[in-house]
């Protein structure tokens, strides 16, 4: 069974989408510096928009991201540790997941979320980086289930 059968399955994705919500939500929190300050401003920004923004953007790339990571989270549980193996490779983890965002904001109708987006976006994969352990934490807890 692939991650996508997982992930996108009725029974996980709710839940699987609030977690990945609250990681968001966690990791801008502690954006540290004047890149955090500006992090900070743009995701209260995309909020606005929608209270439930974030996690319809989570659900509606989530086919997409299960997909791209497919290949890696299986490489990773057959080398005994998904968790470290993805966070060893978290370079290349924020690849996968940047490469889904930036078509989705290229695609987007919305002035505002371009143009957030366009701003954070060069500071983006540091910032995707650290949240990768956590992502992996929560991959793994649903797997798991």
């Amino acid at each position: 069974m692939g991650l996508s059968d997982i992930l996108l399955n009725e029974n996980n994705r709710d839940n699987f989408v609030d977690d990945c919500v609250k990681l968001i939500d966690k990791q801008v929190a502690a954006a540290p510096g004047l890149g955090g300050l500006a992090l900070k401003a743009a995701y209260s920004t995309v909020k606005g928009i929608r209270a439930d923004y974030c996690a319809q953007v989570v659900d509606q790339l989530l086919p997409e991201i299960s997909i791209a990571l497919d290949p890696m989270w299986t490489e990773a549980v057959n080398n005994g540790s998904p968790v470290a193996y993805l966070t060893e490779r978290k370079g290349q983890v924020a690849d996968q997941l940047l490469q889904i965002s930036d078509k989705k904001a290229e695609n987007s109708t919305r002035a505002v979320v371009k143009g957030a987006y366009a701003k954070l976006r060069p500071s983006a994969k540091s910032y995707v980086e650290n949240g990768i352990p956590d992502l992996a934490e929560i991959i793994n807890k649903h797997t798991a289930s």
